[in-house]
């Protein structure tokens, strides 16, 4: 079972994210990958959370793609917290396309939480741990 809620939203597909083959460019999707985590995160008051000291920076993503997206389709992201292991947060995201509830894409990012002056790993703190637990009532 996910850590967190599954938080969404509906994007319209703007001209921008098309590329030369005429459906939307892998690169957008990383981009909504973080976009809609950052949002995820700050709606549930992580950014509060976590204080000044510490941040999350991306370790790896994944992105398997199962069908196109074109101009002006309305998709469904979809994001949520699937676990936190000591310093790291898995974070799952499915993009769905709204007219015929089709998944496009499915991806994860491995976030690791550090200290901003350092850069190295630090330990999840329970004040952010249970933000995303929070989030699931």
């Amino acid at each position: 079972m996910p850590l967190s809620s599954i938080y969404s939203k509906i994007i319209n597909i703007p001209k921008t994210a098309i590329d030369e083959n005429g459906h939307v460019n892998n690169v957008a999707y990383v981009q909504w990958m973080q976009d809609i985590a950052v949002e995820h995160y700050a709606s549930i008051g992580g950014i509060e959370a976590q204080g000044n000291e510490s941040t999350w920076v991306v370790r790896e993503h994944k992105i398997e793609y199962f069908l196109p997206a074109f101009e002006n389709e309305e998709i469904e992201i979809k994001t949520w917290v699937e676990n936190i292991r000591r310093v790291r947060s898995l974070r799952k995201y499915e993009f769905v396309r709204k007219s015929d509830d089709k998944v496009l894409v499915k991806g994860e990012t491995d976030w690791v939480f550090v200290d901003v002056k350092t850069g190295m790993p630090r330990a999840v703190p329970k004040e952010v741990e249970n933000i995303f637990s929070k989030s699931q009532t």
